[in-house]
């Protein structure tokens, strides 16, 4: 099992970025496939990106390919999301999760990023 904890939400203008990081706990982190989800009131979670354990490989949904990058640290234990040239459509709660065993079974509590137009 791994503890999770997003941080680096807020409010930024359109057109602005900003990095979430994701700290982890627990010894299954290394071994854990990260990603990052997002939801907006009254939607479904929506994946956003994920990152392999070694951090070679990624991928992305759709409607952030080449504005957000996901990236990791495992000798600090962080999952990372760059976020560029942000759009009022970003605005969500964003969830950090690890996959260890085929599922996305651990969840942080989620950090709000809001875009204003």
């Amino acid at each position: 099992q791994v503890q999770l904890e997003e941080s680096g939400g807020g409010l930024v203008q359109a057109g602005g970025s900003l990095r979430l990081s994701c700290t982890a706990s627990g010894r299954t982190f290394s071994s854990s496939v990260m990603g990052w989800f997002r939801q907006v009131p009254g939607k479904e979670r929506v994946f956003v990106a994920r990152v392999s354990w070694g951090g070679c490989s990624t991928g992305y949904a759709a409607f952030v390919q080449g504005r957000f990058t996901i990236s990791r640290d495992n000798a600090k234990n962080t999952v990372y999301l760059q976020m560029n040239s942000l759009k009022p459509e970003d605005t969500a709660v964003y969830y950090c999760a690890a996959n260890l065993r085929g599922s996305w079974s651990d969840w942080g509590q989620g950090t709000q990023v809001t875009v204003s137009s």
